[in-house]
């Protein structure tokens, strides 16, 4: 089989790509570090999680982009609520994005959080936070992309950001 960005006739043959070598090249891209909450659908318990694959989408309409993997068990309890509240996290936020990484139990415990405008979980000293409703979800392998439109949003403070980068945290310098 063959494969190029316009189809599988370029002549160049698909190979299999080595997962541990794609995970170590893109390591090497250094992305912010967000937090994805809102307030459970029926218990109004705050839920969330942790991503680094965030990306605006578009200005006209204000869409945004992240990725969660299909083994997430917070994402099924998040996608039904009416609104999210995505927290940019700065350098001094590495617990919170630690917590909100972990599986099960109350990941905002010890997590100080304010309502959105619109009453999802905006993470405290966040350098940002965008208020927004899901449009769209996109199976992509063993993630789904999830496209999400801005309804309000404002900055904090002008922190530095959480980094990750090489499978570790750092700060921008």
């Amino acid at each position: 089989m063959y494969g190029s960005p316009n189809g599988p006739s370029s002549g160049r043959p698909l190979t299999a790509v080595d997962p541990a070598a794609f995970r170590s090249v893109l390591a090497r891209f250094a992305t912010g570090v967000v937090a994805v909450a809102a307030a459970e659908p029926g218990t109004g318990r705050p839920a969330g999680l942790v991503a680094n694959s965030f990306t605006s989408v578009s200005l006209d309409p204000p869409l945004i982009a992240f990725c969660v993997a299909h083994t997430s068990t917070t994402w099924p309890r998040l996608r039904g609520a009416d609104l999210l509240c995505v927290s940019i996290l700065g350098e001094a936020q590495l617990e919170v994005s630690e917590r909100l990484a972990l599986r099960g139990g109350d990941k905002f415990a010890g997590i100080g959080w304010t309502a959105s405008p619109g009453g999802a979980p905006m993470i405290d000293d966040a350098i940002a936070w965008i208020e927004c409703a899901v449009e769209q979800e996109h199976v992509a392998g063993d993630h789904v992309i999830v496209v999400a439109r801005v309804l309000d949003l404002a900055e904090h403070h002008d922190g530095a950001p959480l980094v990750f980068y090489r499978s570790s945290y750092g700060t921008f310098s």
